[in-house]
């Protein structure tokens, strides 16, 4: 019974969902080895992120010449480019999965349909408001981060990495960005959590119980900017502009992807490419639980981790239980 799966779930993968072997005692160097190996090779988010980084800085970047003085055009283009990156990432996902409804309900976790209203909802509806918190303060802020960054760089601020001067730390830093984003992603979202920021600030993207691909970037926008400043660790640490439109999409399009509602793209009958993650998808229906990701497991070291089984749902409700009567 302790590993029997959700009730109320449309679709559940198997449990109890693993995290990150790596950080397991004893050490598990095989099975660390494969979940690097399934997370970044294997048709994955990150290498998708990777050549659209690549495609980004090679096609669509100023030059670092250029963004040493602060201009509109420069901006314009920046943000012109973060805005088609977004529709196209989040736009398509949701005509796939809700519009066309291609894959029906295969592998769709909640089995309710989207919001078509809702009082707390600023302009009506779910997708509506969405796209409007996406579109406007979300992708403005990204694009102002990646001004701050590269105008930095450009003039020393900034320190600047170089496959010439280290090959070995500019392949490195691909793979040490996303375990950067689960250490600092479940401290600020501790703190999103603390009653008063939720009130005023957090509770906005908490409107999305049941999630869609347009979801993920909508917050307020001063979760926004806590969200996407964690690319001011450049700021210590040294990167490429390559480095630096990496994060900011890794962030800002995976949270679209993360939030799809389904837990991956099917295509002829098998799940090509992974997405939706249910440990993320039970945050937002039991939302005292599953604070971080399964890169580092803080939730397990704190008690706050939903594995998805029926044991864990009695022990995360006694919590909840305890934190409302606190």
């Amino acid at each position: 019974m302790s590993d029997a799966p959700l009730e109320g779930w449309h679709h559940t993968p198997p449990v109890p969902i693993q995290t990150n072997p790596l950080f397991r005692w004893p050490p598990q160097p095989k099975a660390a080895a494969r979940w690097v190996w399934n997370s970044w090779f294997v048709i994955s988010e990150k290498l998708v992120i990777v050549g659209l980084a690549l495609i980004s800085f090679y096609w669509f970047q100023p030059p670092l010449e250029v963004t040493k003085t602060l201009a509109p055009g420069w901006i314009f283009a920046m943000w012109a480019r973060n805005m088609v990156l977004m529709t196209l990432v989040a736009g398509g996902l949701h005509l796939w999965f809700y519009t066309f409804t291609a894959q029906g309900q295969n592998l769709k976790y909640d089995p309710r349909p989207l919001m078509k209203n809702g009082r707390q909802f600023t302009w009506g509806g779910q997708v509506r408001d969405n796209m409007f918190w996406t579109l406007g303060p979300g992708v403005g802020i990204w694009t102002g981060y990646e001004v701050l960054m590269f105008w930095a760089m450009a003039n020393g601020y900034a320190p600047m990495l170089t496959w010439a001067a280290n090959p070995i730390w500019f392949i490195a830093l691909f793979f040490l960005i996303p375990v950067w984003e689960s250490f600092y992603f479940y401290w600020i979202h501790r703190f999103l959590h603390i009653p008063v920021v939720y009130k005023h600030v957090h509770a906005l993207h908490h409107r999305n119980i049941n999630v869609g691909p347009w979801s993920g970037l909508s917050m307020h926008p001063i979760e926004q900017l806590i969200f996407l400043g964690s690319v001011l660790v450049h700021w210590v640490v040294a990167a490429h502009p390559i480095h630096i439109l990496f994060h900011l999409q890794y962030y800002t399009l995976t949270a679209a992807t993360t939030h799809t509602g389904f837990e991956g793209l099917v295509v002829k009958d098998d799940n090509r490419l992974a997405l939706g993650t249910f440990h993320h998808q039970m945050h937002h229906r039991y939302f005292e639980c599953n604070y971080g990701s399964l890169e580092i497991p803080w939730d397990k070291v704190f008690g706050s981790f939903h594995d998805g089984t029926q044991a864990a749902d009695d022990r995360i409700k006694k919590r909840r239980k305890r934190m409302m009567g606190a």
